[in-house]
């Protein structure tokens, strides 16, 4: 009998978005402060609110990879649950309630104190690149205390971004999470998130994918960054390493490793090409509503697809359709 309630437990940061436009060349001015186009870069208060006060005109709205995961899920008719941390302030609970109006359960304590809500500065270029931006703040505070043996225990699959591993105290929520996840015989997930973050963390990403890890949702790079080789040789290694590896390649499409098996999915063209933030994490639930509900590789990497060209079309990383009605024919 089926004991569970959720389909997808999500763990990550809980953090609002500020999205902007930018130019190439303001990109290239903010190399000073370690900005990497298309990446994401860790920064400090100061560095927020000097940042912020040099952007255009701006758009605020809850992001975090896992968040952003578990929206587009729910958009799709899936059940999700949240566990991440936000301060008891007004982007704390701009997070809340925007998680809690989709469906998805979120009850994790908010903190107290002196640390603010995280925010993302996200600066989108011509080519709808998005470079990000990240103060953590009260992420920094997500502990082991804050993992619900119960929520995973109700979850078909555990979903931990890489992120997770940049503040200090979250690294050992991660293990914990990871540990009951195994023992109460559910599925865990894990996404790579960033190549900057895979450099910060490979070998202990390397112990957790080898050990821990069912499902691995990475992108072209991260998967080359992880493994320190080429793609087609990171792909070989990686093969028995998980039971599942769902790798994206941008307007390439995806490729499913499963054992000896490969399935090749072609990208789904956007009606415009806007904004790329959160198209990882919106292919990861589509894969992940395909994965709980018993459909084939082929469809999981469809509905990823799909989830990402919705998601791609606009400014934003959660979806502005119901993505259930774009999977039906599939």
């Amino acid at each position: 009998m089926d004991t569970t309630k959720f389909d997808v437990l999500g763990v990550g940061n809980a953090i609002v978005d500020v999205l902007a436009k930018a130019s190439d060349s303001f990109i290239e001015e903010q190399r000073t402060f370690g900005m990497e186009k298309g990446g994401m870069t860790l920064i400090d208060a100061d560095r927020a609110e000097d940042l912020y006060s040099l952007m255009n005109a701006s758009t605020e709205m809850s992001g975090g990879s896992t968040a952003n995961t578990l929206a587009c899920l729910a958009s799709m008719g899936g059940k999700g649950t949240f566990i991440g941390k936000v301060a008891d302030d007004q982007l704390g609970k701009i997070f809340s309630h925007d998680l809690q109006s989709q469906g998805i359960e979120f009850n994790t304590a908010p903190l107290v104190g002196s640390k603010a809500t995280a925010r993302c500065l996200v600066l989108i270029t011509p080519d709808a690149e998005r470079t990000m931006n990240t103060f953590l703040g009260a992420c920094t505070e997500l502990t082991s205390d804050d993992i619900e043996e119960d929520q995973i225990r109700e979850s078909k699959v555990v979903y931990l971004e890489g992120y997770l591993f940049d503040p200090p105290h979250a690294k050992d929520a991660f293990y914990k999470t990871a540990a009951i996840t195994k023992a109460a015989g559910r599925q865990l997930a894990l996404s790579l998130s960033d190549p900057f973050c895979v450099e910060r963390h490979r070998d202990d990403f390397k112990d957790l994918i080898f050990n821990h890890v069912d499902i691995l949702f990475a992108n072209q790079d991260e998967l080359c960054a992880l493994m320190e080789t080429d793609f087609d040789t990171a792909c070989d290694n990686i093969a028995n390493k998980c039971e599942v590896a769902a790798i994206t390649k941008g307007a390439q499409g995806s490729l499913i490793i499963k054992g000896g098996e490969r399935t090749l999915i072609d990208s789904v063209k956007p009606e415009e090409l806007v904004d790329t933030t959160g198209a990882g994490d919106a292919y990861a639930a589509g894969f992940l509503f395909g994965y709980t509900n018993g459909k084939d590789m082929s469809v999981c990497g469809k509905y990823g697809s799909i989830a990402a060209a919705e998601v791609i079309s606009h400014i934003g990383p959660r979806p502005s359709k119901s993505l259930a009605d774009l999977i039906k024919h599939i």
